[in-house]
């Protein structure tokens, strides 16, 4: 992925010392919204994001030092992309998905129905709308739609 720094903004890949803070943006993002049921406990978030940076996934954006922010690919399938609360709007999570449209010619990913702030993010940032689901296939029986990024010729 190519980086996308500021004075204050570096992207990088993620370490394994890194899984703590993925893991606590991960059950933030759970815990604040207010749809989103748990249906893993915090360890089991931090598990997850450990598995995930072990396979070679995620990249994570510092802002002074601190991981504020992450992108999870398994090459064109974006897993995950997450900012904590306290970082965003800041263009943390642009910075993160134009460094992985910069790496590859096409990404696919899923976002809930009733994530409006991710569907209008995405939309921003050329993804078309491919397929709606009524959420019988995710894990958390959420509505979802897939979008679609392809790099224009």
């Amino acid at each position: 992925m190519t980086s996308c720094h500021t004075p204050d903004r570096h992207i990088r890949c993620a370490r394994s010392t890194d899984a703590g803070r993925v893991g606590a943006i991960l059950s933030e993002f759970i815990d604040t919204t207010p749809w989103m049921p748990r249906i893993h406990s915090r360890a089991q978030d931090l598990g997850f994001a450990g598995m995930m940076i072990e396979r070679g996934w995620v990249s994570v954006v510092e802002q002074n030092e601190r991981v504020v922010g992450f992108i999870a690919l398994d090459g064109p399938r974006v897993q995950a992309l997450y900012v904590g609360a306290e970082a965003r709007g800041r263009g943390h999570g642009a910075a993160l998905l134009q460094g992985a449209q910069a790496a590859l010619d096409a990404l696919e990913l899923w976002t809930f129905q009733a994530n409006n702030c991710a569907q209008a993010f995405y939309r921003r940032h050329g993804f078309s709308e491919v397929e709606r689901t009524d959420g019988a296939r995710n894990d958390e029986h959420l509505p979802d739609i897939r979008f679609l990024w392809e790099r224009a010729e």
